[in-house]
């Protein structure tokens, strides 16, 4: 019978000691990269394999990560897990997504059951109606959070974001470029700093202009998809902006909707631009102008970042990345 090729026979081989062999199979960092090399290459001549269920009880990991989103269905999520599911692949990691349909005590519910050492890490993206961050405070106290997109500013953790502020600031400058006089905005997530700096840069745009912004341009969203039809709705008919923001992809096509229902023109009549990564845009009549964030990069990168902290490598506990997104300019904001 062959004999089974194990981390002894490994460290037998190369003359070094099983722990020297164990750390280079994990890619630790106190290892030298030539001491690896030497390790990994043996083991693929040798065909070592892991016995994953011994290596977990010896490291008291669980080889598992969590991801915790508002919803699946949303596009740039559905991109984002697609980024961390590839960095967990080659870790040799499962991942468990929980949903929180933007509710924050199924939220608090979902991480105080993580808490159980049920997984060794946390991605999270905080729900919309979030607005105490106490509990998160304690949470990255307990288990390494990384927060991607959805963040607050004053916790010790690394965050994942987008450039929101220069990306809505970039979109209403594209607008005004464009002839519009009266732009209207679609405010959402409101409560988060996501959501903020969005609207902050559509102000500071205008204020480039000297255009005012006023209440009455201003629509917030509504959890009922009935009452953000109708507030639209009203907007167009009572204010007659030339030019929509949507700070989120859900609002965007209910302004196509009520756009038919007025007989208005897009982009002759109306002008809209979305903060969005649907992969319909280009297939909408007309095409939709959009800010498409970088998500299967983030979700890349908020992996990468958990993994170096589950490895103790080096890190910031309060690194913030910041990648950009990119407007994609199409005929919903054609200069006619």
């Amino acid at each position: 019978m062959k004999e089974t090729v194990t981390v002894k026979t490994l460290a037998r081989e190369l003359n070094i000691s099983i722990a020297t062999v164990s750390k280079a199979l994990n890619d630790s960092y106190e290892i030298s990269l030539e001491t690896k090399q030497k390790v990994w290459d043996l083991a693929k001549k040798l065909k070592y394999e892991r016995n994953p269920s011994a290596s977990n009880l010896r490291s008291h990991k669980t080889k598992t990560i969590a991801v915790i989103i508002p919803e699946i269905a949303n596009n740039f999520f559905s991109l984002a897990i697609n980024g961390i599911e590839e960095i967990a692949r080659k870790r040799d990691y499962h991942v468990l997504i929980y949903q929180t349909h933007e509710n924050s005590e199924i939220e608090i519910a979902f991480t105080d059951s993580l808490l159980s050492g049920r997984v060794d890490g946390i991605l999270i993206s905080v729900s919309s109606n979030t607005n105490n961050n106490e509990h998160f405070k304690e949470l990255v106290k307990r288990i390494p959070v990384v927060f991607f997109d959805r963040i607050f500013e004053d916790i010790d953790a690394v965050k994942i974001t987008t450039d929101d502020y220069e990306s809505a600031y970039n979109a209403t400058c594209h607008l005004v470029e464009c002839g519009c006089k009266k732009i209207a905005y679609l405010f959402a997530l409101n409560n988060l700093v996501t959501g903020k700096n969005r609207f902050a840069g559509y102000k500071k745009a205008l204020e480039k202009y000297n255009m005012v912004c006023t209440e009455e341009m201003i629509v917030s969203y509504d959890k009922d998809s009935n009452k953000n039809y109708e507030n639209i709705k009203t907007l167009m008919l009572t204010q007659k902006p030339d030019a929509i923001i949507s700070s989120i992809e859900d609002l965007a096509l209910p302004c196509y909707y009520v756009a038919r229902e007025l007989n208005l023109n897009i982009p002759k009549d109306l002008k809209i631009i979305s903060f969005s990564n649907l992969n319909t845009a280009p297939l909408l009549s007309p095409s939709l102008t959009t800010i498409e964030q970088p998500a299967f990069e983030i979700g890349k990168e908020a992996a990468g970042i958990l993994f170096k902290i589950l490895d103790k490598k080096h890190f910031e506990p309060n690194e913030n990345h910041i990648l950009k997104s990119s407007l994609i300019k199409r005929e919903s904001t054609s200069c006619i």
